[in-house]
């Protein structure tokens, strides 16, 4: 079981760049490497939605507070490290597009939480996690290798598990609709798809597979952390057990980076 300081220390690492160096050139980076920053950006987009509605309704704010300062942080460093990278023209576009949908997100974030700009940050953030996404499919593209698409699936877990902090945070505050928990019921589903191909891929080295055993032992936790059936939501349990899957993921979605390319 990890600690609750072991944990914080691990989120403050992955959120200043342990996982991807500030001073990592384009010169020196893969695209594994590349592929793995973009896919950080598509979990920062929800992981600061989730933050601001967590302050918002003053649920671990200190912790909150930090994790927003931070992920908005390293969302420009790496916007900036992956302009740097990129040599392709449509990627070169998407990315500039990224960076128009970044302003009123930030914008909104860096204010005080209030509860009448909750919806509207999280329809500006669903429109910049849009974008993301297609640049992770360019370089994965561009890489054309299988280490690509598992650094790819194993980032977009990080996504999926600040998308459902979000949206639980939305439903906790008195959000709930149908479109939130269709979307939710979404996440939950793609997640443990996600985590059954990841689990059978032939790629896995044993300490890949350790990893992605944890990963699901996790996320069997979190399952058992909330009551959607209910109006009982436990926020603050939800936030801490889906910190622990997203650092998880994180170091898994290092270790595809780090393998050896493979046509």
């Amino acid at each position: 079981m990890v600690s609750h300081r072991v944990l914080i220390r691990s989120l403050c690492l992955l959120l200043i760049g342990v996982f991807g160096p500030a001073d990592l050139s384009a010169a020196t980076m893969s695209y594994g490497e590349a592929i793995n920053k973009a896919g950080r950006q598509r979990m920062l987009s929800q992981r600061i939605v989730k933050s601001y509605l967590q302050m918002g309704q003053d649920i671990r704010f200190l912790v909150a507070k930090k994790q927003l300062k931070d992920s908005i942080s390293l969302f420009e460093l790496q916007l900036k490290q992956l302009k740097a990278f990129n040599k392709d023209p449509e990627t070169r576009r998407a990315l500039q597009l990224v960076e128009k949908l970044w302003t009123p997100v930030k914008a909104t974030a860096l204010g005080k939480p209030r509860r009448e700009h909750a919806r509207q940050l999280r329809a500006d953030a669903e429109k910049l996690l849009v974008s993301a996404h297609q640049v992770v499919l360019l370089l994965e593209d561009q890489a054309g290798t299988s280490q690509g698409h598992l650094v790819n699936v194993s980032g977009r877990q990080r996504m999926l598990s600040q998308r459902m902090g979000n949206l639980y945070m939305l439903m906790s505050w008195g959000f709930g609709n149908q479109e939130y928990n269709q979307d939710y019921e979404k996440a939950v589903r793609e997640f443990e798809e996600a985590l059954h191909e990841l689990r059978n891929a032939p790629e896995n080295t044993d300490e890949i597979s350790r990893n992605l055993k944890q990963a699901s032992q996790y996320w069997d936790m979190f399952k058992l952390s909330f009551r959607m059936d209910s109006d009982q939501f436990v926020p603050g349990l939800v936030a801490r057990m889906l910190d622990k899957i997203l650092v998880k993921m994180n170091e898994i979605t290092g270790m595809y980076a780090a393998l050896p390319a493979k046509k």
